[in-house]
């Protein structure tokens, strides 16, 4: 059952994928300056390492949902979708079936190239192609389908395909 809850982007609890990927293309400082706050619980800061002092580790407080939650996805998605739960806020997700299951919990989700696709619509970045491009190149898995999809939002589409 989905809640009512009407969700900004003042702060966003995100999973492992979206810090992985960023760093790798070393484009991490771009969280930062998109969302003036950033969560991850301890799971996620354990799985990536990193310390930094804009991301605030927060533990979970209903340790039977992340429980719950782990029936479907991993730890750290579990945990974030938990977490984002209890402060109602954004989601940082890319795993498919931790969106959907978020979704169904009635949290509003986004992905990373959502948050490119706000960098840009922000002026933290001038074009996001090259983003794209060097985020496959690590790794990063994105259908061609979301590519041309954020191009054509982000107004880069051009004729033909990658």
């Amino acid at each position: 059952m989905s809640t009512s809850v009407i969700y900004s982007f003042d702060q966003v609890v995100t999973n492992t994928t979206c810090l992985i990927g960023l760093e790798r293309i070393g484009r991490l400082a771009i969280l930062p300056q998109v969302f003036p706050v950033i969560y991850a619980p301890p799971f996620v800061q354990t799985e990536i390492g990193l310390v930094a002092n804009w991301l605030m580790i927060r533990s979970v407080q209903n340790l039977t949902l992340v429980t719950t939650l782990q029936t479907q996805v991993d730890a750290g998605e579990a945990e974030a979708i938990a977490l984002a739960l209890e402060l109602q806020a954004v989601a940082i997700l890319d795993d498919l079936q931790a969106r959907k299951l978020a979704g169904r919990l009635g949290l509003q989700v986004i992905g990373t190239v959502r948050v490119l696709l706000l960098a840009k619509q922000q002026g933290v970045v001038s074009e996001i192609k090259p983003l794209l491009l060097a985020l496959r190149d690590v790794g990063f898995r994105m259908t061609d389908s979301l590519m041309q999809t954020a191009l054509k939002l982000a107004g880069e589409a051009e004729v033909g395909n990658e």
